[in-house]
């Protein structure tokens, strides 16, 4: 599973009643897991996260620890994220788009940098608030099942709702090793 299907799902959730759309800023998301893979010319390393997950991460230069990594090494990396939903009644479910290019990072000293932004249309086909799961579906009719992490994120979505969700990705905050 991506990071983006992940954040989708656990993030999927906004009040129809609101007539402003639901920001969701989490500062400090960690990621555990085994480093796969270092290319230290673009500071980038691919975290295992399990058996069949594995995620990019981009780490900005201030972060030393990255020099010292090697492949294998167990680390928990805490990375930026924002999503904001809204509802769009009478909209159309539309492809995951790409538009890191137009993205603007939340601290504008500099410090951060968006390295991903994604926009996507779904549509709610079911809301499980005892088992905190959603159900949706995706502009190609695929029927997405997935488990949300906060149940309040499910508070006032319900059936037949398009969600409009962008989601944004910024650099690694912190990375250390596992304990």
């Amino acid at each position: 599973m991506s990071i983006i299907e992940s954040v989708v799902v656990v993030l999927l959730a906004a009040s129809s009643a609101q007539p402003q759309p639901a920001t969701s800023v989490r500062e400090f998301v960690s990621l555990s897991g085994t480093v796969e893979r270092i290319d230290r010319s673009t500071r980038t390393l691919t975290l295992r996260t399990s058996s069949s997950t594995t995620q990019p991460i981009d780490v900005p230069p201030e972060v030393k620890l990255f020099d010292e990594l090697r492949t294998g090494d167990r680390i928990t990396v805490r990375i930026s994220e924002q999503v904001i939903l809204a509802v769009r009644p009478g909209a159309k479910p539309s492809e995951a788009v790409e538009t890191t290019g137009t993205a603007t990072p939340r601290d504008p000293s500099g410090k951060s940098q968006v390295i991903q932004q994604v926009k996507a249309t779904v549509t709610i086909e079911s809301v499980d608030r005892r088992q905190n799961v959603i159900v949706y579906t995706t502009s190609l009719n695929l029927r997405v099942t997935r488990a949300v992490a906060d149940p309040r994120l499910l508070d006032g979505l319900k059936a037949g709702d398009v969600v409009e969700i962008t989601y944004t990705r910024e650099r690694a905050i912190d990375v250390q090793r596992a304990r």
